[in-house]
């Protein structure tokens, strides 16, 4: 591999592992530039596996140190997640990838408009709406659908973790995004398992890449505890914008 090809996928990951850390959406900016390289598709998502497991495992660190995560939460969601994922892995083979971009476009929009027309969503914590349902609620919805979601597909899986944290349990951004990342590390590690098991890693790839990761995700975290939620919720909206920009161009551009 070129000199050149290899400095640029470490920039992307190190701006993979920052965007990942403050609101997910890393693979946003890490799997195209893998793709660019003519990895297959599958060793190109495995290798982005192998790579954001440590960014994100990285942040997850560095936001329990500083802030409160809601283990009630992340720690049975985390478990769950690496089954589901690992499920998703198992069946993306199965499942058509244009099908299920016009629905997380449509989620993604959702979620836009949700942010847009809430400005009081995940400013500050809602106590009052934490039940035991509710709480029950998010770890289905995060442990076992996003986290299935996450390995089929995966763009936009911490974004949605977020949203599902705020909207579900009345989490702020930095608290949700703090927890998300506890789930985040089991859907990479459950998809990683699959994806190493049916021999499909590139280990030397995707261990370079995660050094630069994980220095892009310290950086993250550190800037989304500094700056709180007012920025994380910026982040989040650029991101979902994004994100449904890629989806569109791959839906759309064949």
């Amino acid at each position: 591999m070129p000199l050149e090809q290899v400095l640029v996928l470490l920039v992307a990951a190190a701006g993979a592992g920052w965007v990942d850390a403050v609101v997910g959406g890393g693979g946003l900016v890490q799997l195209p530039a893998i793709l660019m390289t003519g990895l297959p598709t599958v060793e190109a998502m495995a290798t982005n596996k192998l790579s954001s497991v440590f960014g994100t495992t990285s942040a997850a660190v560095a936001y329990a140190r500083s802030t409160k995560i809601d283990r009630e939460v992340a720690l049975p969601g985390a478990w769950l997640a690496v089954l589901s994922a690992g499920l998703g892995a198992s069946a993306a083979a199965a499942i058509s990838a244009e099908v299920l971009r016009p629905l997380v476009m449509v989620v993604l929009l959702g979620v836009a408009a949700f942010v847009t027309l809430r400005p009081a969503l995940g400013a500050v914590p809602v106590p009052h709406l934490r039940t035991r349902g509710r709480v029950l609620a998010a770890v289905a919805v995060a442990g076992v659908g996003i986290a299935f979601y996450d390995g089929i597909m995966g763009p936009g899986t911490g974004t949605f973790l977020i949203i599902a944290f705020t909207a579900i349990l009345g989490l702020d951004f930095v608290s949700a995004s703090a927890s998300a990342k506890i789930i985040n590390v089991g859907t990479n590690l459950g998809a990683l398992l699959v994806f190493g098991l049916q021999g499909h890693l590139n280990w030397g790839l995707g261990l370079g890449m995660a050094v630069c990761n994980v220095a892009g995700a310290q950086l993250g975290a550190r800037m989304a505890l500094k700056r709180g939620t007012g920025f994380v919720r910026i982040v989040l909206l650029c991101v979902v914008v994004a994100l449904v920009a890629r989806l569109a161009w791959q839906q759309f551009a064949a």
